[in-house]
């Protein structure tokens, strides 16, 4: 777990975004991009175009010759190559990527390294997250509300990369497994088996999405004009909030003070 409590996060216009890529990125063999692309739905309910093709270009620019893996699960009836297809992603791709549905991959178990779980000791996600050598998430900022608002970032964006066949419940094309007790309580689960792994993180706050209930697909967008990021992914969502004029989680800091616990 290297990411730091306080690591320096870039916010900059969305017409200014020139994507920095963090370290282990740097003449890597192998890179895997977490994009928001679970449904077929255009921004803000997913990245934009600009803002993961920007991030491509400047993974491809820190290292030339390497695999890029572009990730994701869907929450949709809608398959991944489809929705793809609708917006416009293969477009970004050069012969060095290519497009991965997360529930057709190989799976393995990443212990949960939180000194108090909530639910999972351990979650089920694909293997590949440790067969790469630099891990990216690119969310959306969203604020959805069940029982009370819930703000999508790019932590919460690792919810696509969780086996639906695993973790679904009442709908097969859901992972409502993961939304019991509450999804702010599960993403502290999250965040120590899978979320502390990843070396970057960029949240698309071009528009922020606002939806009035628990539809993630469904609602109004908020011009904002910013996109956030840096190498540590609980200080991105962070700022994403502070700046996006949203509360900060309470998840984020139960996140930071089981760290300190790790630490002490």
């Amino acid at each position: 777990m290297t990411q730091t409590l306080h690591s320096p996060v870039q916010v900059v216009n969305t017409s200014d975004f020139i994507y920095q890529p963090p370290a282990p990125a740097i003449n890597a063999k192998r890179i895997l991009v977490k994009p928001n692309l679970g449904y077929p739905v255009a921004p803000p309910v997913t990245v934009s175009m600009q803002v993961l093709g920007e991030v491509l270009r400047g993974l491809r620019k820190a290292s030339p010759n390497a695999e890029i893996l572009v990730v994701e699960g869907v929450c949709s009836h809608v398959s991944l190559a489809e929705i793809a297809t609708r917006l416009g992603v293969h477009i970004l791709l050069d012969e060095g990527m290519q497009l991965l549905d997360a529930d057709e991959l190989p799976l393995r178990e990443y212990p949960n390294l939180s000194p108090a779980p909530v639910r999972f000791k351990s979650m089920v996600a694909p293997a590949i997250l440790t067969e790469v050598d630099c891990r990216i998430t690119v969310g959306a900022l969203k604020r959805t509300f069940l029982n009370a608002a819930l703000i999508s970032a790019s932590l919460k964006n690792l919810y696509g990369l969780f086996p639906r066949a695993r973790y679904k419940a009442r709908s097969a094309k859901s992972r409502g497994q993961l939304h019991r007790p509450s999804v702010p309580q599960v993403l502290q689960d999250v965040y120590f088996s899978i979320g502390h792994l990843f070396d970057g993180a960029v949240v698309d706050g071009n528009l922020k999405f606002i939806s009035d209930d628990w539809k993630p697909d469904k609602g109004k967008a908020v011009e904002l004009g910013k996109v956030f990021y840096g190498d540590d992914i609980l200080a991105v969502d962070r700022m994403a909030c502070e700046v996006g004029s949203e509360g900060i989680p309470e998840y984020l800091d139960a996140i930071a003070q089981l760290k300190l616990q790790l630490q002490a």
